[in-house]
């Protein structure tokens, strides 16, 4: 029992001036510096971390990465019911089905002869640098729920993201800035909302969780010390924290207040390192043109040059939303826009990453939650397309992925994933199995059960994307 004048270590926190603040703490449970529960012993991982470029709202792969003649044949006719009958739909229960054609044109690209639309002319430039994923397929019908299963692998909200499973199993680089950074961009229809707990720690210790860079301003909050607190002080308040916390732990371990302390001890890291990360008078005027940036704007493109700043610091894995991709209607147009957006900066980081010799051990990933229906919405020219889950196409980058390849397929239509059919899980298996990482023996025990990123259900390595 504590003596009447003991003081609880929480309430020792809370009542200190750190400078970063109460407020900083929740955006800052991050990864924790140091190797991981896997250890650093060579797991012949051809890959060290991992960029997810996160198309939310779920791009039409039949507008991108998946051309469809048979679209283009019937486009404006019944969609056959064979395909259709008896298939859950988001939004178009009981209206009449027909076929929206490829609203784009594909052409090959590269030595590869990837094929991959009009409309992602940057995208030409590293069709032999990706690996195009065409028969995706996912759980859930809309928006949340398929996030929840892109990121852990569950529609059960409250698991571990996979940026935290793979930061709890390996680790961070840098001692100094989150091994977890989560990014947001927007510029389309409609921003599409990110709920923070999917990049959330879950069961897993909290200091797993990602860290949120904000567009505008500091991109982590009180990151300043407040006037009259110099950097030597504060460095004292957070020895002082962390000795009185090693006594109380010897008595009463606490993971929950370690985990606290581990994230007050990279706060004040970052506000040394935060600075020099925002500084970009070292980046030549040639990378900052290649992203189409000048400045950390918002932009997925500033994002994107943000990313790679991130890798050649030691981050383990960064993920990067653009917000816009939910095309019910005005599909052309608001195509135009996302593309606009994103083709450009997308293929600029995979030929930056290769200049600075980082793109063999960093796996990038581009793909939203799921994709779009071969069927149209609305009327005319304002025709878009219904969530899918069923088919979609996703693209993997560096890391071991052999580049130029082009795996699976969907049926003539664009429906279903019937060639070498490959889930959320099996992308999770793969990135994981290029980290080094087994899928099916990285658990974690919860609640008496050892739960894991890929879940109970069956979970392959697509080995034929691999070098």
């Amino acid at each position: 029992m504590d003596s009447p004048r003991s003081i609880h270590r929480r309430t020792f926190l809370s009542q200190t001036a750190l400078g970063l603040g109460a407020m900083a703490l929740a955006n800052l449970d991050s990864a924790q510096s140091g190797v991981g529960v896997l250890g650093s012993a060579n797991r012949q991982a051809t890959a060290k971390r991992v960029i997810f470029l996160y198309m939310s709202g779920g791009p039409s792969h039949l507008e991108t990465f998946d051309f469809k003649p048979a679209l283009v044949k019937h486009d404006g006719e019944p969609m056959p019911e064979s395909f259709t009958a008896g298939q859950p739909i988001a939004q178009l229960q009981g209206q009449t089905l027909k076929c929206l054609g490829p609203q784009f044109g594909f052409h090959k690209h590269g030595e590869s002869g990837q094929e991959i639309a009009d409309i992602l002319p940057f995208h030409a430039a590293i069709a032999d640098d990706i690996a195009i994923v065409r028969s995706m397929h996912t759980d859930q019908i809309n928006h949340d729920p398929a996030h929840t299963v892109m990121n852990t692998g569950t529609s059960i909200s409250g698991r571990p993201s996979m940026g935290a499973w793979i930061n709890y199993g390996l680790g961070t680089e840098s001692s100094d800035l989150p091994g977890f950074v989560v990014m947001t961009s927007e510029g389309g229809r409609n921003p599409q909302p990110i709920s923070t707990r999917q990049w959330s720690a879950g069961f897993l210790p909290a200091e797993h969780q990602g860290v949120m860079f904000y567009s505008k301003g500091d991109p982590v909050h009180y990151i300043a010390n407040p006037p009259g607190v110099s950097w030597e002080n504060q460095k004292r308040v957070v020895d002082a924290v962390r000795s009185l916390n090693q006594q109380r732990s010897q008595v009463a371990p606490d993971r929950e207040l370690t985990a606290r302390i581990t994230q007050y001890e990279l706060a004040f890291q970052m506000q040394r390192s935060i600075p020099e990360l925002m500084d970009w008078s070292d980046e030549p005027q040639h990378a900052r043109e290649m992203y189409g940036v000048e400045s950390f704007d918002g932009s997925f493109a500033a994002n994107c040059l943000m990313a790679r700043r991130l890798v050649e610091r030691g981050s383990r894995f960064i993920q990067l939303y653009h917000r816009d991709w939910d095309h019910h209607g005005d599909l052309v147009h608001y195509m135009k826009i996302c593309c606009g957006h994103c083709d450009r900066p997308a293929a600029a980081l995979i030929q930056d990453l290769k200049q600075r010799g980082l793109l063999d051990d960093t796996l990038v990933i581009w793909g939203g939650e799921f994709g779009r229906t071969p069927m149209f919405q609305g009327k005319g020219q304002t025709a878009g397309r219904d969530h899918h889950m069923q088919g979609f196409s996703m693209w993997l980058a560096g890391g071991g992925v052999k580049g130029g390849t082009t795996y699976g397929a969907t049926d003539e239509f664009g429906y279903k994933a019937v060639e070498n059919p490959v889930h959320v899980r099996d992308l999770h298996a793969t990135m994981l199995h290029l980290l080094g990482i087994d899928h099916a023996h990285f658990a974690y025990k919860y609640q008496g059960l050892d739960l894991r990123l890929t879940g109970v259900e069956p979970a392959r390595v697509v080995h034929e994307i691999l070098t």
